[in-house]
């Protein structure tokens, strides 16, 4: 905390501005981690959560429901693939994973099997903050390396991209697969990790193994959910369905905290017993909110009725194109583009605080970390705005010494 730079004072966002308290004004390059997918202050979001708190702003989920987490468990089932239709609602990413871990483990409980109680994650995956995540996290390269041997263990391999790396994955769970209860998976790209990014055949990989060795399989599409990635889930790009999937960030389009587990009918089904103890015993005390899910239907609304998706497309080629000059650059080792996902891996950065300065004084809103520069810009960024945001990632990165 003392060496970090100190934090900047916003007095009001619109669309892709952000508007600080002495004047300035900086263009968002990173929709405030991933989540403000229409922009900021989007009027049909903001009308929707304003006649909510009117009329309901929240009430607890035990034994009360309401109309809009109906709705939303509704629409959420309708444009998931499969039969992802069973909705659990929390209030933060890392819960929803911790949520998506603790039904596998009693799925497999409520069976009769009492030895799965073990997970499969990737390197450089990242799944929260909280005891649980953190420990399906990169436990070396990942932010949470100084807790490793305090935190439960569990089995973080490489991710089968590559022949080799399938048979080694395959061996392991030949040895250790009926111990597994989940394989976890960030699809497509993994985010705070490194953004590093892996192609739809990796996922049809997972399916099968976790298949053939009669685990889970759970997609944490917190990052990449709702368009980000070109399709408006991941899963969709590999035609398969997860027997879970965790949702967050961008499910209220940037608005308030929401997130979902959502399972499929087999997963269910093993719950839905006359044994009370077959329940699964979790409640978040804001869990279903209802200005949260009234934010979340009216972004679902902006997609059906918006070209959210045509916009990332749009969005992608222009990265394609402007990114690759910075390849040239000293220091870049690789440019990768996916959906509306730019990234500009550099071999160290040094300096952090000096490189986010630098980006604040060309106007924009960009946060290196690690290794890498990135871009996930709102859906709504103008080409405007987006030739602003990767000139000023060129002429930073070509400055540096």
């Amino acid at each position: 905390m003392k060496t970090v730079t100190p934090p900047l004072a916003v007095a009001s966002t619109q669309g892709t501005r952000i508007r600080l308290s002495d004047g300035r004004e900086l263009i968002d390059g990173i929709a405030s981690w991933w989540t403000a997918c229409h922009g900021y202050n989007h009027p049909h979001i903001r009308a929707a959560v304003q006649t909510q708190v009117e009329r309901l702003p929240h009430v607890m989920f035990g034994g009360l429901v309401h109309e809009q987490a109906l709705t939303l468990a509704r629409r959420l089932a309708q444009i998931l693939p499969g039969d992802l239709d069973r909705v659990f609602f929390s209030d933060s990413g890392s819960v929803s994973v911790e949520i998506a871990m603790k039904m596998a483990i009693q799925y497999f409980l409520n069976k009769g099997e009492r030895g799965r109680s073990k997970f499969v994650s990737f390197r450089h995956g990242y799944h929260g903050d909280t005891i649980g995540t953190m420990a399906v996290c990169d436990p070396d390269e990942g932010m949470h390396s100084l807790f490793t041997g305090l935190l439960p263990e569990q089995w973080v391999v490489d991710l089968p991209d590559t022949p080799e790396k399938l048979a080694a994955l395959e061996a392991f769970f030949q040895t250790n697969g009926e111990r597994v209860a989940g394989i976890l998976v960030e699809p497509l790209v993994q985010g705070a990790g490194g953004m590093k990014m892996h192609g739809a055949k990796v996922l049809r990989h997972l399916r099968r193994i976790a298949d053939a060795h009669g685990t889970l399989l759970i997609f944490d599409e917190i990052f990449v959910g709702f368009g980000r990635t070109g399709t408006m889930f991941a899963c969709e790009a590999a035609g398969l369905v997860p027997d879970i999937v965790t949702l967050s960030k961008a499910l209220t389009g940037g608005t308030m905290a929401l997130a979902a587990t959502i399972a499929t009918k087999r997963v269910f089904d093993a719950f839905w017993d006359d044994r009370p103890s077959a329940a699964l015993m979790h409640g978040p005390t804001y869990m279903g909110n209802a200005l949260a899910c009234a934010a979340a239907n009216a972004s679902l609304d902006l997609f059906e009725n918006e070209p959210r998706l045509i916009q990332v497309s749009a969005i992608e080629a222009h990265l394609a194109h402007a990114l690759p000059a910075c390849r040239d650059l000293p220091g870049v080792v690789d440019v990768r583009v996916k959906g509306a996902i730019g990234v500009v891996e550099l071999a160290a950065i040094g300096d952090l605080n000096a490189l986010k300065r630098a980006f604040v004084a060309e106007g924009v809103w960009v946060r290196p970390f690690g290794n890498i520069v990135y871009l996930t810009p709102a859906f709504t960024a103008t080409e405007e705005d987006l030739a602003t945001l990767t000139g000023a990632v060129h002429k930073v990165l070509s400055a540096r010494v």
